[in-house]
């Protein structure tokens, strides 16, 4: 990729979206281009743990939205749903948290290069009440994945805030923690 000030900005860009969503439908088209960007992330000794469930229906969005308390993305029209399966890979190393991660994030990216907007909601949709595990029944996922994100895609009513982060400086160094570069 020769245009790398394109990409430096689309990742700049993009921002956790929490607000509501245009009716828009999602074309299959962009869902496809979105699941496919995830698919193709790197996977620890190729062992590909991550698979993705994209709901576009919206009385199966309704089932699924039930189930989520507190409420998240109730006006998104369209969903990616994230599964994983425990599968070591190298010794006893299971290593499906970071196959997901990358597959979310380059999902994440496609989406803001299509014009639409999402959040990665996971924490409580594996902590202690298991709401994942309610929306895996509704959409049939056998008992060795887990369901273990939801993505909501769609155009933003509102422009995302972009939040404030730390300088450069403070997170990143060269040749030592916490040596400036020289």
């Amino acid at each position: 990729m020769k245009d790398t000030a394109l990409f430096r900005e689309l990742i700049l860009a993009r921002h956790s979206y929490r607000g509501k969503y245009r009716p828009d439908p999602v074309p299959r088209e962009d869902l496809t281009a979105i699941m496919e960007a995830g698919l193709a992330a790197p996977s620890g000794c190729n062992k590909q743990t991550t698979s993705l469930i994209a709901v576009d229906d919206p009385a199966v969005l309704a089932k699924l939205h039930a189930e989520i308390d507190p409420p998240v993305a109730q006006t998104a029209p369209a969903m990616i749903c994230v599964l994983t399966r425990r599968i070591n890979a190298y010794r006893d190393r299971c290593f499906a948290t970071q196959d997901y991660s990358a597959a979310i994030e380059n999902m994440l990216l496609m989406m803001k290069a299509l014009g639409y907007e999402s959040c990665w909601y996971e924490g409580h949709i594996t902590d202690t009440d298991r709401i994942g595990d309610r929306l895996a029944k509704i959409l049939g996922v056998p008992d060795e994945y887990e369901l273990v994100c939801i993505l909501p895609v769609g155009i933003a009513e509102t422009e995302p805030a972009a939040p404030k982060k730390m300088p450069f400086e403070e997170r990143a160094w060269f040749n030592g923690f916490g040596k400036r570069a020289e």
